[in-house]
C-alpha cells in the first residue's frame, strides 16, 4: 500500500495548525534545544567548540526529532532559512560520530568518566543507556531529510551508525545480545532499510523484536521494557506506554513486510486488548503515571489519568501501520480519535507551551503538568514537545493511501494529493469544513480513464459505534444506515461497505465529482460498566471531536457539573473562540458549555471535566 507521493494540505482547520508549527513550534524547539546544550553537545563532542556534557543521555533525540519535523516541513515548502539551519546542524552531529561510527555525545564527551544512566562502556547498559534508542531517531530523521531535500549528508551519518550496529548485535558467536530498553531503532532500521536498500538493516529490526523476553539467551530487563516474555507470546500491554507504542509499531511494519503470522496474531491480539479495556475516550493510553504506562484492564482515571502526548502519537503511528497491514478502517477511526483528541490536546493553539500528561479532569490547582497546573515551554525531558513537531506535519501523508485496487480517502482534510498504482497516476482533491463539518468534496482527476475503487472511510461514530469495542457506547440508537450519504457527480450511489469503506467502482474519468454527508449530531457516551471512575457518567461527543467543560465558560462548581439525559444541546460554531470552534450548549437551568478537549487550557488555568453527572 502507498501513501500519495506529493500530498498538500489546504484545510482551515489544519493548515493553521501546520502554520503554527512550520512559524512557531519548529523554531521554538530548536532555540531550546540551544538553550540547554542539547545542540552544543554535538559540537563539543565533534571537537568544534569546549566544553562538558549538558543533559541527560536521551538528549541527542530530541534533536533528531526536530530535524524529522523540520524536514517534513521542507517538504511541503522552500523554506531556505531551515533549509541551511539543517546543513549547519548536520555538520555538527556528523562530526561529532566517531570514527567506526558510534554516536552518543554523552559518552564521547565523558569518556570513562561516564555519568548516569550511559554506562561506563559502550552498549553496558541498555536497559537505561537509550543508546540504541538515540540512533533510532537519527534513522527516522536521515530519511525524511534525504527524501525532502535529496541530500545525503545525515543519510551517510545514519548508515555508517547502522552499519556498526549490525555487526555488533547478533546470534552469531561473540556478538552482543541485548536489546534496547527503550524501543525506537527497530521502526527506524525498517525505514533506513526502505530508503537505503540494505536488508541488514531490517533482519536487525525484526533480531531486536524477536531478542525480547528471551532469558535463555539474554538477560531481561522485565514488563516495563516489554521484555517479560518474548513478544509473539505477549498478549496484555504491559509496562511504559511509549516504549510499548514503538515496539508494536515495528512489529506491524514487519509483519506488513514479510507476511509473518505470529507477528500478526501478536499485534492484533494486543490492539483489540488496548481499544477494549485501556483507552481513554480521547484516544490517550497509559493512564498509570507512576510507569507513565497501562494500568489494569478498565483503570481508566480521569484526574489522575497521565495519557502522556508521546504516547498518543505512538498510538498513531501504529494505527497507521495497522491500517496498511489490514486495510481495514477501524484503524483510521482510532488514529482519528487520537489526532483530534489525544494528540492535538498536548500542544497550545499558539504552539509554544505542551502538555506532557493529557489528564481528563482537572481542579486547576494540581501541577499535573510536571509542575503546572498548565501548559508549559519545556519540560527537562522534552520528548513530548519534539514528537509534537515531528508528528504534526506527518499527517499530510496519512490523508490517503493506494493499493493495486484503487484509491483509499482515510482522513477528511482539505488537501490535494497524487497517487500512483497499476499504470494510472489520479489526482484527488478534498475541500471540506471538518471536522465541524460532515459534508466532504471530492474531485477525481486519472490521468486517463480508468476502472478503479475509491474507498471512503465510513467513521465508525457516523453508524452509531465510537470506538471497535463495546469500551464506549452512545446513549441514542444507532443511525440509520442512511444517515449519511455518498454522490458521485450528482447522482446517489448505494455505495457497499467493505472493512469500515464505502466503496465506489466504476470508470474515472477526468473532472468526476464525489460528494459524502455525515450526520453531525451531538452523542452522549456512557463507558463500560467495569470502569469503576466513569460510573454515572457522561461525556459529549460531535463528530470526531471529543468535548469538556472548562472553568472559563462554566462559573459554577465544576464537580456537581450535570448534564441530564433529555436535555435539549445547542450547536453554535464561534469562529473568534479558540481559534474557531463549535461549542455545545445545554439548554437548562443553569446553561453549560463544553468545548474541544483539544481546546482547554487555552485561556489561563481553568478546571476541566470531560465526563460529568448525568440524570
Amino acid at each position: 500500500m502507498k501513501q500519495a507521493d506529493d500530498g498538500k494540505i489546504d484545510d482551515s482547520f489544519w493548515s493553521p495548525r501546520l502554520r503554527t508549527n512550520h512559524e512557531t513550534t519548529i523554531w521554538a524547539g530548536f532555540n531550546r534545544c540551544e538553550e540547554t546544550g542539547r545542540i552544543d553537545n554535538f559540537a563539543i563532542a565533534g571537537g568544534l567548540k569546549e566544553g562538558e556534557f549538558k543533559g541527560i543521555c536521551y538528549d541527542d533525540s530530541d534533536v533528531y526529532k526536530m530535524i524529522e519535523g523540520a524536514s517534513y516541513v521542507l517538504a511541503a515548502s522552500q523554506d531556505k532559512t531551515l533549509d541551511k539551519y539543517l546543513d549547519e546542524l548536520i555538520a555538527k552531529i556528523a562530526s561529532a560520530q566517531e570514527e567506526d561510527g558510534y554516536l552518543y555525545t554523552i559518552r564521547t564527551i565523558q569518556g570513562e568518566d561516564v555519568r548516569g544512566a550511559a554506562g561506563r562502556k559502550r552498549w553496558s547498559n541498555l536497559a537505561h543507556s537509550h543508546e540504541l534508542y538515540n540512533v533510532g531517531h537519527l534513522y527516522e530523521a536521515a530519511v525524511a531529510h534525504h527524501r525532502a531535500t535529496g541530500k545525503e549528508s545525515l543519510l551517510d551519518v545514519a548508515a555508517k551508525s547502522a552499519d556498526l550496529i549490525v555487526k555488533t548485535f547478533g546470534l552469531e558467536e561473540g556478538m552482543n545480545r541485548a536489546v534496547p530498553g527503550h524501543e525506537e531503532i527497530e521502526i527506524g532500521l525498517i525505514k533506513l532499510s526502505r530508503a537505503t536498500g540494505k536488508e541488514e538493516y531490517f533482519a536487525l529490526a525484526k533480531h531486536f523484536i524477536d531478542m525480547r523476553g528471551q532469558s535463555n539467551l539474554r538477560s531481561v530487563y522485565g514488563d516495563y521494557c516489554q521484555d517479560g516474555k518474548p513478544f509473539t507470546e505477549q498478549r496484555d500491554p504491559v509496562g511504559h506506554a511509549v516504549r510499548a507504542m514503538y515496539l508494536y509499531t515495528a512489529a506491524a511494519d514487519v509483519a506488513a513486510i514479510n507476511g509473518d503470522r505470529e507477528y500478526i496474531e501478536t499485534v492484533d491480539a494486543l490492539w483489540q486488548e488496548i481499544v477494549s479495556t485501556r483507552m481513554a475516550v480521547t484516544g490517550g493510553i497509559g493512564a498509570r503515571r507512576s510507569v507513565e504506562g497501562f494500568s489494569e484492564p478498565y483503570d481508566l482515571p480521569n484526574a489522575s489519568a497521565y495519557n502522556e502526548t508521546c504516547a498518543a502519537i505512538g498510538f498513531g503511528l501504529w494505527n497507521q501501520r495497522m491500517f496498511v497491514l489490514h486495510r481495514d478502517g477501524k484503524y483510521v477511526d482510532v488514529l482519528e480519535r487520537i489526532l483530534y483528541n489525544g494528540f492535538l490536546s498536548g500542544v497550545s493553539l499558539s504552539g509554544d507551551t505542551f502538555f506532557y500528561p493529557n489528564p481528563l479532569a482537572s481542579d486547576g490547582i494540581d501541577p499535573f503538568n510536571h509542575g503546572s497546573a498548565n501548559r508549559k515551554e519545556w519540560f527537562e525531558t522534552s520528548c513530548c514537545p519534539v514528537n509534537i513537531v515531528r508528528y504534526m506535519p506527518s499527517i499530510a501523508g496519512m490523508i490517503y493511501a493506494a493499493d493495486e485496487k484503487g484509491v483509499s480517502v482515510n482522513l477528511f482534510i482539505g488537501s490535494d494529493a497524487n497517487l500512483v498504482f497499476r499504470d494510472l497516476r489520479v489526482r484527488v482533491g478534498q475541500r471540506t469544513e471538518y471536522p465541524w463539518s460532515g459534508r466532504i468534496e471530492l474531485s477525481v482527476d486519472p490521468e486517463k480513464e480508468g476502472e478503479f475503487e475509491l474507498r471512503i472511510r465510513v467513521p465508525g461514530w457516523a453508524n452509531g459505534r465510537p470506538v471497535p469495542s463495546d469500551l464506549y457506547r452512545y446513549l441514542s440508537p444507532a443511525p440509520a444506515s442512511d444517515s449519511w450519504s455518498v454522490s458521485v457527480n450528482g447522482e446517489s450511489n448505494n455505495a457497499p461497505i467493505e472493512l469500515g469503506f464505502a466503496v465506489v467502482r466504476r470508470v474515472w474519468k477526468k473532472g468526476d465529482e464525489v460528494v459524502i454527508e455525515f450526520p453531525m449530531d451531538v452523542q452522549r457516551v456512557v463507558a463500560h460498566e467495569e470502569v469503576e471512575e466513569d460510573k454515572g457518567l457522561v461525556c459529549l461527543e460531535r463528530g470526531p471531536i471529543v468535548y469538556c467543560f472548562e472553568g472559563a465558560d462554566n462559573p459554577q462548581a465544576m464537580d456537581g457539573l450535570v448534564v441530564p439525559d433529555d436535555a435539549r444541546i445547542r450547536t453554535t460554531h464561534k469562529p473568534d473562540l479558540l481559534g474557531g470552534v463549535t461549542v455545545l450548549e445545554t439548554l437548562g437551568d443553569p446553561l453549560l458549555t463544553a468545548i474541544p478537549y483539544f481546546a482547554w487550557s487555552n485561556r489561563g488555568t481553568n478546571p476541566m471535566r470531560v465526563w460529568v453527572g448525568r440524570r
